[in-house]
């Protein structure tokens, strides 16, 4: 619609997470920075929370992605929202383990036991990353905390890294599973961006998708789209693409303040949220 108006290449502020957009935002470096040593450290369960949109799962893909580039092992489990044998199966398969012809869960772990105590020896890392963590049911937590105890006199055979919603945080309160939150070393809490990394964050996919203009977002626009979003990429990136289709529908060349004020009134349920209609 408003590429060509723009000189564009392809749209800047989709919601669909994409690590060729990747910024690093503050939030973002230190939660990395924190996985990489909670890793490197050996812990056994490392935990990440965020409010909805913060990037969480974008900020998983890079973090699968720097294990990978130094030759570790990864599980990366999308949807743990299952039973305990069913959340094992999904570890085991992911971690390419050989499973046993019959379904007792005694017989899983142990080859599960067997496959990692292989990749120890051969100096392999294993990490299992679990997205929105928040959903995964009380039984089957308890039996993550029991197949963490799998280790070596010095490490463990396998890490855990937890990315969930603020709700994971209320899920772990609850005293069948204090054990296993006892045992989280690391933990980071990601927060919005700040006013000055908003405007850094749109001219940089800005960039990324092709744009040329200096300033394509003026400071007021800039400035009530961090009010309106509170900081959070995903309501950024929503509320920027319906500024630019408002000012793409007026035939203008600058997204300025009035625009990012039709975006939000088109976003009912934003609106809602900071109680701005005007």
């Amino acid at each position: 619609m408003y590429l060509e108006h723009f000189g564009l290449t392809e749209y800047p502020f989709g919601i669909t997470p994409d690590t060729s957009y990747v910024f690093s935002a503050t939030a973002h470096q230190e939660a990395l920075n924190t996985l990489l040593i909670a890793i490197e450290s050996g812990e056994g369960f490392i935990k990440i929370t965020g409010e909805i949109g913060t990037g969480k799962t974008l900020l998983c893909r890079r973090f699968v992605s720097q294990l990978e580039k130094s030759g570790a092992l990864v599980a990366y489990i999308p949807n743990p929202q299952l039973e305990p044998r069913t959340l094992l199966l999904a570890i085991a398969e992911e971690l390419a383990v050989a499973l046993p012809d019959d379904e007792l869960e005694f017989h899983l772990i142990k080859a599960l036991h067997v496959s990692l105590l292989e990749r120890a020896r051969a100096g392999q890392r294993v990490v299992v990353c679990l997205d929105e963590a928040q959903a995964i049911p009380l039984p089957t937590l308890e039996h993550l905390r029991l197949l963490s105890n799998l280790e070596t006199e010095k490490t463990k055979l396998m890490q855990l890294v937890f990315f969930g919603q603020p709700e994971l945080d209320d899920h772990l309160a609850d005293p069948s599973v204090r054990q296993l939150r006892q045992r989280i070393a690391f933990e980071y809490r990601l927060h919005g961006l700040s006013h000055l990394e908003v405007g850094q964050y749109l001219a940089h996919r800005l960039r990324v998708a092709g744009s040329r203009q200096e300033q394509l977002f003026t400071r007021t626009a800039v400035r009530r789209l961090h009010k309106a979003s509170r900081g959070t990429p995903r309501v950024v990136n929503i509320l920027a693409h319906k500024a630019l289709l408002a000012t793409f529908g007026e035939g203008g060349q600058q997204v300025k303040g009035h625009h990012v004020l039709m975006a939000v009134k088109d976003s009912p349920g934003i609106a809602r949220a900071i109680g701005w209609w005007s």
